[in-house]
């Protein structure tokens, strides 16, 4: 059917154009249906139907829309209806609990890319792959599909390092301390971060404070084979894209598909090209890994996946019932990393589980002793100079300092209203408190944590210092922690129990 094209000023967020209902009805299309607008080029998009806000003859197009066919207001396209791609089918096939073949998969990720498959039909797929899973053989194909979709970055040295987290605690921060120790050991570590999603400060968050982390795919290859490492965003580079558009779609559903986040992290790593891979795995309350059972169990499928993709792939299995260090948030984060690579000691847990990842690693390199070597790589200082080196190759200033980092200007102290031990830190509402207070957006909203389980507190003395950049965010974050509590205070005694009644 040819129509008249008219310009739509409603951009969604998946290719849609408005038909009026008689149109609808000759075409054979119903609302969310598919159609064809071919121009000189053609696009498949879905169909919204009105009797009222589009004239018969007329097609409503959005922008985006009108330059992908070349068409302008006032041309005349040619509108017919599109059946909907083999893929769904394949879904389908998947919510029935049938194993998927390699081409069906490749394709389904094929179709995501091109925006053949509406959000509704991603949605089934994604709600197929919490529900019934994924083998190996067929994240593996997944894995391979989604990083083919993108960049693939071929470096002239190997092997190629990588170093990542399933997140998912609080303060985090080891991530530039254990690639400047890598690096200054010679083990070229390409790193790619990511931003924060749901948590307070991702990686990004906080490097980008000292320096830039919007790179692109040929700085990262030359700064990387130059200086051995860097500390890059992995989504300034179009690196598996489809994984971002999927990742969009999760959120509103809560949902995080096992054989997605798998094939979510090591497309990535495919990407970078490497063929040594340590994967921290954060296991405690509050977290996304609970129990040491379900920790092992992703291990096993990381290093089941590493042998698919013919990647060397190694796991720790981290403690996390409590945030890493005493800093959540971007500036405070960056502040407290950069302390420990210029020589602070503190953080204890910030400086042992940065040279254990960075010691594993040297093992994998070959480097005997990995976490001893680690330890004096940091301690001679040869760790801060490759970092400064990182740090200036990507924009950032050659004489940085930790103590240049200043926090928001607005801060309060949540006192412990009694005295004993600190029993518990609740890493979800360390997380809530940040965030009201404007972080990981605002660089300089966080908190600073005075004292760590098991430590002794007195009534009156302060547990928590929370920082914000306005006064109306503070007051939030304020009323985030009275709400939640996020320390247990406890004493000693648990419970009196006696023979003799009171008194006697």
């Amino acid at each position: 059917m040819r129509l008249e094209v008219r310009y739509y000023d409603v951009d969604s967020s998946e290719p849609t154009v408005l038909l009026h209902d008689d149109d609808c009805v000759e075409i054979g299309v119903q609302e969310n249906d598919r159609v064809s607008v071919s121009g000189p080029r053609s696009a498949i998009v879905l169909v919204s139907r009105s009797d009222t806000l589009v004239e018969k003859g007329v097609v409503m197009v959005p922008a985006s829309v009108m330059a992908k066919c070349g068409i302008a207001e006032g041309d005349t396209v040619s509108v017919t209806y599109s059946q909907k791609p083999d893929s769904v089918r394949s879904i389908r096939r998947k919510m029935d609990r049938e194993k998927l073949e390699k081409e069906e998969i490749e394709a389904i990720v094929e179709d995501i890319l091109e925006n053949r498959l509406s959000k509704i039909e991603i949605s089934a797929w994604l709600t197929a792959l919490q529900i019934n899973g994924m083998d190996i053989e067929e994240i593996a194909h997944f894995t391979k599909a989604m990083a083919n979709t993108g960049t693939i970055i071929k470096f002239d040295r190997e092997p190629v390092f990588d170093f990542h987290s399933l997140g998912g605690i609080p303060g985090n921060k080891i991530t530039p301390i254990v690639v400047s120790i890598v690096a200054a050991a010679g083990i070229m570590i390409p790193k790619l971060s990511s931003r924060a999603i749901s948590s307070a400060c991702g990686t990004s968050d906080f490097v980008e404070t000292f320096c830039d982390v919007l790179i692109d795919a040929d700085r990262l290859k030359r700064v990387s084979e130059e200086i051995g490492g860097v500390f890059a965003w992995g989504g300034g580079m179009n690196l598996a894209p489809v994984d971002d558009m999927v990742i969009n779609i999760e959120h509103p559903l809560g949902i995080n598909p096992r054989a997605q986040m798998l094939a979510s992290i090591m497309s990535k790593k495919v990407a970078v090209g490497a063929t040594h891979l340590l994967v921290d795995i954060p296991t405690g309350s509050g977290t996304k890994v609970p129990t040491l059972e379900v920790a092992r169990n992703y291990a096993r499928d990381l290093m089941d996946l590493g042998e698919k993709l013919d990647m060397h792939v190694e796991c720790a299995i981290t403690y996390a019932d409590q945030p890493v260090g005493n800093a959540v948030g971007p500036v405070l984060e960056a502040r407290e990393c950069i302390s420990i690579l210029e020589g602070s000691k503190h953080p204890a847990s910030v400086v042992e589980k940065a040279c254990e990842c960075a010691g594993i690693i040297l093992d994998m390199a070959g480097i005997p002793e990995g976490a001893v070597r680690a330890r004096e790589i940091l301690e001679s200082g040869a760790a801060y100079e490759k970092f400064m080196q990182i740090v200036v190759a990507q924009g950032g200033r050659p004489d940085l300092k930790s103590s240049d980092l200043v926090p928001g200007k607005y801060s309060f102290d949540l006192v412990s209203m009694k005295s004993g031990y600190i029993h518990a830190i609740h890493n979800k509402d360390i997380v809530a408190i940040a965030k009201a207070a404007g972080a990981p957006n605002d660089k300089g909203a966080g908190l600073i944590i005075h004292l760590k389980k098991g430590q002794r507190v007195e009534a009156g003395e302060k547990l928590l210092t929370i920082y914000a950049e306005s006064e109306a965010k503070l007051k939030r974050a304020r009323e985030t922690a009275m709400k939640y509590h996020p320390m247990d205070v406890e004493g000693m005694l648990i419970k009196r129990v006696s023979s003799s009644p009171r008194g006697i």
